[in-house]
Parts: structure tokens; C-alpha cells; sequence
């Protein structure tokens, strides 16, 4: 399994409850009074009401030119998007570029110390990561000589470009090998040798007859008499059996037949063992703050239709979450070798294997399809084709340098759960090659605006990108108690000349959640808290507000230490996010 925060259970039920367990928060909260001309601004725990956009289908493009250079300079009316062949309103629009990825986090500004509390030092940046690689590393289908090639490219490719605000993790989609984000190269290359060739479900003696997962989908579910006709004549090889004999026959057509129905349900269990693990995977590397990417070494392996939804599932949450999957096939340069391989020490049938031939390439890329689909479905990179495994793994692990994020709603979605396939194309005539993308499955039930806007929160907190929609200042405070414990501040200045005020009762209408989370050197969530701040300001209160601005206060109890502050700021009537980062180091003695 992969090891998750403390908090991990927790992670996707909403920000409340995330942060409720995380502990070490002061409270401060006030609860709000039932006299009107009471209380104009109250702070307290329960989350503001949301509304927002729901069904909302976001399909990342990047776009290159005929060198294989990335384009940034195109606009929303560059693009056309269809679903299922009708046009659609692109309703949101974005460029995330690698500029704005690997912007460093501001030393937080230091405000006047209150309550003993000290001013952190201007030049006392941490120093925090701010790129997190996750390599996976499909054990479940990898042959044990193509790992070994892979696995020594990986090494080479780690110890040649991790930098000191890197961190990298090691995974295996048999779930039995795991390293969590570090910057340890010792422990990234004691586990790197122990990564081997692990099959799941498949026995690691050759089968009598051979029957791959490719061809047994044509036995069982297609029904193809060609295929069966390849197993029969492998199954008479194998078993030395009289393909005169009428009885020998049925003999190798009813093993044959179990054969492929065990391979078909072993090669089931095999795929989802790998979309269970990039699940994982992917909500893992949601929760670090900084520029987020997976890198998945496989041979390639076939998706079946009862399982494509959890594929399209993988792709919509790594885009939500800014995560960038990219593929890499590590079988290189793949050739067919004429007749069958020599390799396979059980007898196989001439007429068998003629057979199987004409169709694996056909199976081949099949397999990698999911790769091509995980990347470019991310804004990733899907290297395949190539020996240079070493080049493979440099180019996997460069984000493109602009990503186009397009958004729409789909016009009279229906609630079926089906498929639907997408298209985008430029409206100029520029030959240029455009990566997004292949489709969305339809939901079966409409989101809830609130869980929604939950979610959005907890995405930007595990984000590194700045939003500006409310401008903020964070100033920082910090007091030691002891020399192992200390008391961090994060106040929150809010300009609220940008919010949206409602009318309500005579008053000036608007919540603002706040939610404020610390990150240790290795970008893992050590504390956080959330606030809802409750504005019912008369209209003098709100002039004077526009000028002045709120503060909200949120205090920690926490390890001398370098930390990572990351801030979210949501207000509910404009939908309006403000995110900014900062550092803070306070010292050891």
C-alpha cells in the first residue's frame, strides 16, 4: 500500500473534516449571535454555503508545432471543442505554464510580535520543495529482463537531474514495493533494486496452451474462431495430443476454452490492480504542494470495456488536481518476431503460431493505447518506440512548457454514465499537433454545489499556483516555549474591495472561507486549519472595511523547523479564490 498522511482517510470528504482531525490549531472561533445588531463580523468553524459550476469538464491541451515545439501563445477563440460532434461553449480558460509552476513561495511579510509572539526574519527563507515525481513502475506486466533495463534508466535519469527542491517517490503496481517522497538518494536507490517482475494473478509457468490476455478477450468475448483455432492447434502441441483423433480434439478445445477464461479473469485482476494503484497514486501526490507529476514505466496492458470508466476516472482527477501523467513504454523499440518466440519452452503448433502473428501487433498496440490515453488525457508526455530508455525518462519527467486548460459544460447532459467522445481542433489552418484529451464518461447523478466548492479549496491548498481574484498579504509570527515546541501564527490580511456583497436584511452579505495548512521539508501536510469568516456589515462598516481590510489569525503548535505556509481564501457570493505560499524557518536553538 501506499503510505498516505495521518490525515489520509480523511483527505476526500471535505475540508471540514480534513482539518478537523489535523490537530494542533487554535480554536478562536466565535459563534454567530441571533441579534442582528449584533456582531458584524464572526468567525467559526462551520463552512460557509457555496455556490458554484457543477459538471464542469475540464480537457488539458498542449499543442505543438511540426519540430515537436510546445505553442503558448493561443487564446480560447483559437479552439473548437465538440462533444460527441457538437460544438460546445468553452466556459473557462487557463495557461498554466512552467513560469508560473516553479514560481519560489515569498518569505512570508512579519507583522508587529503580540503576545510574546516573534517576527519571523526577513531573510529566513525555507528552503521547501517545489516539484514532486512520482515513478510507478508496473512490476504486475513487466517482463524481468525489460525492468532491469528500465529500472537502470530510472537510476541513471534520478541521479543525473533530482535537485535539492526535488522530491521523488517509488511505486509498483503490485503494491509491493513503495517509497514516499524524499530527496534520500540512498534509500531511492536501495529501492530501486529491490523493484522485480511480480505477476499477481498470472502463473509464472507458461500455460498449456499459451494464451495471452489479448487473445483470450477474442475467445471469450468476441468469439473469434481464429483465435480458438491458434489455441486448439497449441493446445494438441503442448499436450502431445493426435490432432487426427476426433478426441483429442474436444480435449484441447475445452482446455483451451478454460485456459483462456482463466487468463481473461487474471488479466482483468492485473489491470485494476494498476488503476487501483495509480489511483492511490494520484491522490498521494494531490496532497503535496508544488508542481505534481507521475511518470508510469509500463509494457502497456488492455483496458476491456467493464473497465474504461476506471481509467477516465484516473485521467478527470490527476486533470482537477494538476497532475501531469506521463507514459513511458518499456519495451523500447517493440518488434514481432516472425513464427513465435523461440523463447517459450512449451511446444507451439506452426499453424498456432502463424496465426498468432498476424495478430500481435494488433495486440501490442492495444496494450500501449492506455498509455498514450493516461498522457496525453494529463498534458503528458507518451514516450514509446525508443531504446534510450534514459531519454525516455528525461523527457517524462519535463512538464510541457504550456498547457491549455479548456472547460465546458455540457449542454442537456444526461445522467447515463455513458461515454462520450471529444474532439478539439484550431479555428486557424496552422498543421499544428494538438494532444488532449479522448473523451469523459457522463456522470449518473449531478454533483453537490457545496461538496464541490469543498473540493476546490482543498485542490488549491495542495497546489503551489497563486490566485489573485482577492488580494492577501500573509504575515507570520512565531514563539518558542521550549526548545523542541513553538507556536507559529499565520495571519491573513484580506482585501475585501473585490467581493461581492448581497443585500440581506439591510446589511452587507458575504462569507469567506479561509484555510490555512504547514508543510514540512518534504512537502507532507504536518498541520492545518479551516475558518469561516461570516460578513453582515452595516454600510458604514463596510466603507470603513473596504479600506482596512480583515485579519484572520490561525495558530499552530509546531517542531522548530523550515515549513511551507500555503493560504486559500473563498468567498461565496463571487466564487472568488485567493491562494499565495510562503516560508517560514524557525530555528533549532
Amino acid at each position: 500500500m501506499i503510505p498516505m498522511p495521518r490525515t489520509a482517510p480523511r483527505l476526500y470528504i471535505g475540508v471540514s473534516a480534513m482539518l478537523a482531525v489535523w490537530g494542533g490549531v487554535e480554536a478562536q472561533t466565535q459563534q454567530p449571535s441571533p441579534d442582528q445588531n449584533a456582531g458584524e463580523v464572526t468567525t467559526h468553524d462551520t463552512p460557509a454555503t457555496f455556490r458554484t459550476k457543477v459538471n464542469l469538464v475540464l480537457v488539458p491541451v498542449v499543442v505543438r508545432d511540426k519540430q515537436g515545439r510546445v505553442i503558448g501563445n493561443l487564446r480560447k477563440e483559437d479552439f473548437q471543442l465538440f462533444d460527441k460532434g457538437k460544438p460546445q461553449t468553452i466556459s473557462s480558460f487557463s495557461v498554466e505554464t512552467l513560469d508560473s509552476q516553479s514560481k519560489p513561495p515569498a518569505t512570508p511579510e512579519s507583522s508587529a510580535a503580540e503576545n510574546g509572539l516573534e517576527e519571523t526574519a526577513a531573510g529566513d527563507a525555507a528552503v521547501v520543495p517545489n516539484r514532486f515525481v512520482a515513478y510507478v513502475f508496473d512490476d504486475v506486466h513487466l517482463e524481468q529482463t525489460d525492468l532491469m533495463q528500465v529500472r537502470a534508466a530510472a537510476e541513471k535519469h534520478l541521479y543525473g537531474s533530482l535537485v535539492p527542491t526535488d522530491r521523488a517517490a517509488i511505486f509498483t503496481t503490485s503494491g509491493r514495493i513503495s517509497l514516499d517522497f524524499t530527496d534520500d538518494r540512498d534509500k531511492l536507490h536501495e529501492t530501486l533494486l529491490r523493484v522485480r517482475a511480480q505477476p499477481i494473478a498470472r502463473s509464472l509457468s507458461q500455460e498449456c496452451p499459451d494464451i495471452t490476455y489479448y487473445q483470450a478477450d477474442l475467445i471469450v468475448n468476441k468469439n473469434d474462431p481464429n483465435a480458438m483455432t491458434a489455441a486448439v492447434q497449441d493446445a494438441l502441441a503442448c499436450l502431445s495430443l493426435d490432432p487426427t483423433n476426433q478426441n483429442s480434439v474436444q480435449i484441447a478445445q475445452s482446455t483451451s476454452q478454460s485456459t483462456a477464461s482463466r487468463m481473461l479473469n487474471a488479466g482483468d485482476t492485473e489491470t485494476r490492480a494498476v488503476f487501483t494503484l495509480m489511483n492511490q497514486v494520484v491522490r498521494r501526490i494531490s496532497a503535496m504542494p508544488g508542481k505534481r507529476s507521475i511518470i508510469l514505466a509500463s509494457p502497456g496492458f488492455l483496458t476491456l470495456a467493464d473497465i474504461q470508466q476506471e481509467k477516465a476516472a484516473i485521467i478527470d482527477r490527476a486533470i482537477r488536481a494538476n497532475v501531469i501523467i506521463s507514459t513511458l513504454n518499456a519495451r523500447g523499440l517493440y518488434t514481432i518476431i516472425p513464427g513465435g518466440d523461440a523463447s517459450r519452452p512449451n511446444p507451439q503448433s506452426s499453424t498456432g503460431a502463424l496465426i498468432k502473428s498476424q495478430y500481435m501487433n494488433a495486440a501490442a498496440q492495444a496494450e500501449e493505447d492506455v498509455l498514450a490515453e493516461l498522457a496525453y488525457g494529463t498534458g503528458g508526455v507518451f514516450f514509446h518506440n525508443n531504446n534510450d530508455l534514459v531519454e525516455g525518462f528525461h523527457r517524462a519527467a519535463a512538464r510541457p512548457e504550456f498547457v491549455y486548460v479548456l472547460g465546458f459544460s455540457p449542454q442537456n447532459l444526461k445522467l447515463d454514465g455513458r461515454f462520450h467522445s471529444l474532439k478539439i481542433s484550431l479555428t486557424s489552418s496552422n498543421k499544428l499537433d494538438l494532444q488532449a484529451r479522448r473523451g469523459y464518461y457522463a456522470p449518473q447523478h449531478l454533483a453537490n454545489e457545496e461538496e464541490t466548492a469543498k473540493q476546490e479549496i482543498q485542490d488549491a491548498l495542495f497546489s503551489r499556483e497563486e490566485l489573485r481574484d482577492i488580494p492577501v498579504e500573509i504575515h507570520t509570527q512565531f514563539y518558542k516555549s521550549s526548545v523542541e515546541n513553538a507556536r507559529l501564527a499565520v495571519l491573513a490580511r484580506v482585501d475585501v474591495k473585490h467581493l461581492r456583497f448581497r443585500k440581506e436584511n439591510g446589511r452587507n452579505a458575504d462569507n469567506l472561507t479561509v484555510v490555512s495548512g504547514v508543510f514540512d521539508r518534504n512537502g507532507n501536510l504536518v498541520t492545518g486549519t479551516e475558518k469561516t469568516v461570516e460578513m453582515r456589515l452595516r454600510d458604514q462598516t463596510l466603507e470603513t472595511r473596504l479600506n482596512s481590510g480583515i485579519t484572520v489569525r490561525s495558530s499552530f503548535d509546531v517542531k522548530p523547523g523550515s515549513y511551507l505556509i500555503r493560504l486559500v481564501i473563498r468567498d461565496s457570493e463571487g466564487q472568488l479564490m485567493a491562494a499565495a505560499n510562503g516560508t517560514v524557518d524557525i530555528p533549532m536553538n
